[in-house]
């Protein structure tokens, strides 16, 4: 059975969840940015399903917007139950994809445990304002010219020019302190996937032992290797095996 922290770093695993990381305002390769699109996950320990996870992104004239969620199953509810959702938005401009932050809020119940904190960026002051809706807790956070939340980065590494054996430095904020990522491109491998059997470019963001990214070894995750960038796989170790994030449905 999951202990807390463990869970936690299953809950870091919602490709949604997760992943990634990466200024919005550095110019990204001329790739297939696909909007809308909606990834569905299903979530395994161990080989053992225990939950499922979506990531959305659609636009709305002049903003864009990204919903990640991630739901324990029906047996893993009766001891801990998982209800997450986290929305970025963003403005849309000609030339940055997927566009620069807005607004980011992160709602979580993990058994007993509750989080409902939102984040206000305004790049132009180089601050963002970060409100705990729980404990009414305010701080100014001071942040990079190109700082954007971790689910818009997440788009946009999949359309980076990545490069086997180059790392990616990026700035993203999802709390009360901006961090400074470096992202590894490992490898590329052949991967049999829902969508038939495709090469893959591996990457790794090298981060701490907290937030989003934590588990005992880090989160490892799987692109196609086209201009389509699909996020088909991810998998971070825990004390006791690993867990597992595997691409279930894509649609457009």
């Amino acid at each position: 059975m999951f202990t807390l922290p463990e869970f936690r770093r299953y809950r870091s695993l919602q490709v949604t969840a997760a992943f990634l990381w990466i200024a919005c305002a550095m110019p990204s390769a001329p790739s297939a940015q696909i909007v809308p699109e909606k990834l569905v996950y299903e979530l395994s320990w161990g080989g053992i399903p225990v939950g499922t996870a979506t990531q959305e992104i659609t636009d709305d004239g002049a903003e864009r917007r990204i919903v990640s969620t991630a739901r324990s199953n029906a047996w893993l509810s009766v001891f801990y139950q998982v209800e997450d959702r986290i929305e970025s938005h963003l403005l849309r401009k000609e030339g940055l994809f997927p566009g620069i932050t807005l607004r980011y809020r992160m709602q979580m119940r993990e058994g007993g445990r509750r989080r409902d904190r939102e984040i206000i960026f305004a790049p132009a002051s180089g601050e963002a304002r970060y409100l705990d809706h729980l404990t009414g807790e305010r701080v100014a956070v001071s942040i990079p010219p190109r700082t954007c939340d971790i689910y818009a980065s997440f788009y946009y590494i999949r359309y980076l020019d990545l490069e086997v054996g180059r790392s990616v430095f990026v700035d993203v904020l999802d709390g009360k302190e901006a961090r400074h990522i470096e992202v590894q491109v490992l490898r590329k491998e052949k991967l049999r996937t829902v969508l038939g059997e495709l090469m893959t470019l591996v990457v790794k963001p090298l981060v701490g032992a907290e937030g989003v990214f934590e588990g005992k070894g880090g989160v490892t995750i799987w692109f196609t290797d086209d201009a389509r960038r699909i996020p088909v796989r991810a998998e971070t170790k825990v004390s006791v095996g690993s867990v597992t994030a595997t691409l279930r449905e894509r649609s457009e």
